[in-house]
């Protein structure tokens, strides 16, 4: 038995710390690029930095029929649609607005665990699950805050929030997918072979948008936010992720998923110059106590994941 490094703890709040930010960050995203260019050229530019990635590693299985179907959905769902819904999701909202909805990613995977993996759900995420659907109602219901210069601000559409709720399903599906595929093929090559589809997927849309795009328009400090961003979806938050997972068990590790929204609200209000009244705050206040309901280990698994290390 140990204390797990404080920097297997650092790795996984950097990492909900970098997928909250570029959540949030997507939004300057969406204003220079169309949605389908933009998932293309992020697509494009992972494939290229994860191309060693593709090759299987000495001792890992080929891959099977079955294994491919799932390859195939993990990156449908996970990937192509969860990118489009959260890309025009965000456009249509903000990034305060998609960090909440995003933290109740744990809640909709233990539904859908429940549903499809028969795993049973106690009383404390069911109270996750409430919590997350009242943040989410909340946040829709809210009024948009007035503007610097006293201008109401328009509220998001209705349709801007169910577009981030696709998108948690989307990402809810693409854990349980995983599930099933994390005992067959590495998590590296997981994510180079399902972006390889996601590019595939979304070739004809983006190539269709790219075909009278001005891409001469697009500033320098754009495309260093576009690479950042690709690097960052697909690549770095992967790597950071399995590496604070090699010490830390994984309802532990679950906890710092806390970072997501709160990164993506700190976005909006630093660096977008969202504001938010009190009803915003209650509506993240709820996502983060949701969230940590939902992952927050109990003492029964913290003991048996300390002493597993």
């Amino acid at each position: 038995m140990h204390r797990p490094p404080i920097a297997a703890y650092l790795s996984l709040a950097a990492s909900m710390a970098l997928v909250g930010s570029y959540v949030g960050l997507s939004k300057l995203l969406v204003a220079a690029f169309p949605v389908f260019l933009l998932a293309w050229l992020r697509f494009g530019i992972a494939a290229v930095a994860m191309a060693h990635w593709v090759h299987r590693v000495a001792g890992e299985t080929p891959l099977s029929p079955h294994d491919r179907v799932l390859l195939f959905w993990e990156s449908f769902l996970g990937n192509f649609l969860f990118s489009i819904c959260m890309l025009f999701g965000v456009a249509a909202t903000s990034a305060l607005a998609a960090g909440v909805v995003m933290a109740a990613i744990p809640a909709a995977v233990a539904l859908l665990s429940w549903a499809f993996l028969r795993e049973r759900i106690g009383g404390r995420v069911w109270a996750a699950i409430a919590c997350a659907a009242l943040g989410i109602a909340l946040l829709a219901m809210a009024r948009a805050p007035a503007s610097a210069s006293g201008v109401p601000v328009a509220a998001a559409p209705w349709w801007g929030y169910v577009l981030l709720l696709g998108a948690v399903i989307c990402e809810a599906s693409y854990v349980v997918i995983g599930k099933r595929l994390a005992a067959q093929v590495s998590p590296r090559r997981i994510s180079a072979l399902i972006n390889l589809w996601g590019l595939a997927l979304v070739t004809p849309f983006g190539a269709w948008q790219a075909w009278q795009f001005d891409f001469a328009a697009i500033t320098a400090p754009t495309w260093v936010l576009l690479v950042f961003y690709a690097l960052a979806a697909s690549m770095v938050t992967v790597w950071l992720w399995m590496r604070g997972l090699r010490h830390v068990p994984a309802p532990r590790a679950g906890v710092f998923t806390v970072m997501l929204p709160v990164s993506a609200a700190l976005v909006g209000v630093l660096f977008l110059g969202e504001t938010f009244g009190a009803a915003h705050v209650a509506a993240l206040g709820l996502a983060v106590l949701g969230l940590l309901l939902a992952t927050w280990p109990s003492r029964k698994a913290a003991n048996s994941g300390t002493s597993a290390n």
